[in-house]
């Protein structure tokens, strides 16, 4: 059991990284690109959703892991990682956007296709949207998760995992459906929808996905040596 302020030297923690910002790049690009129809209500509701919801309640998972292992410090490195990436990544959108197109690719192709699939990644309004769900959410998932192993002394993983992605995930789809229906990128007819399609199927997910965290974290754990209780952290986002 490792106290924080423990020195790195972590062999698993860059995989874990490097895992989590390119699950979050592509699921928002994913967002941008296309929304998905299953073809059925609940509660009169369409469960529609865009493609980034496949992927991104993964980048839940991974933050539950880096917490639970590494502690919150590390956690909220790696986040701000993340959003350094999404960042970097908006930009290079929205110069493609504004350099000169090729004729041949304009003929089969062209700006207005890009502009329907990638431009909310290239605009602002789904990265604004992205970025601003993306912190809330997870730095929210992160210490609590984080409060719950002390308040529970380690034990529970499976209710400390389920009960931050909960509140986590809450309100990153609000935060962020909120922001992109406020900037134009989806109509305001799609937001409960979106909110309720988003919420559900990115928490039935972590629930799933529950054995899976349980094995990586263990795994996690005994091959780093260690298990960090943030006792004493002062859960500030900088």
């Amino acid at each position: 059991m490792v106290k924080p302020g423990a020195s790195g030297g972590f062999k698993y923690l860059d995989w874990i990284s490097a895992c989590f910002v390119a699950i979050l790049i592509t699921s928002n690009i994913a967002s941008s690109a296309k929304i998905v129809d299953l073809g059925f209500s609940v509660f009169g509701v369409p469960m529609a959703f865009d493609g980034g919801t496949l992927l991104f309640p993964l980048s839940y998972v991974f933050g539950d892991i880096l917490t639970e292992v590494y502690g919150f410090r590390a956690s909220r490195r790696v986040i701000w990682t993340g959003f350094g990436g999404l960042a970097l990544s908006a930009l290079i959108f929205f110069v493609l956007r504004r350099l000169p197109a090729d004729p041949a690719w304009e003929s089969y192709a062209g700006t207005a296709a890009y502009q329907a699939i990638l431009g909310g990644m290239s605009s602002g309004g789904i990265v604004l949207a992205s970025l601003a769900g993306y912190l809330g959410g997870e730095f929210s998932n992160s210490v609590i998760l984080s409060r719950m192993k002390v308040l529970c002394r380690g034990r529970f993983l499976w209710a400390r995992t389920i009960g931050s992605t909960l509140a986590g995930e809450l309100l990153d789809s609000l935060i962020f459906v909120f922001i992109a229906g406020l900037t134009g990128v989806f109509g305001w007819e799609l937001f409960f929808t979106l909110v309720l399609t988003n919420y559900l199927f990115k928490c039935a997910l972590e629930v799933i996905l529950t054995p899976v965290t349980y094995l990586a974290a263990g795994t996690l754990k005994r091959l780093e040596g260690v298990d960090i209780y943030d006792e004493g952290v002062r859960y500030s986002p900088f």
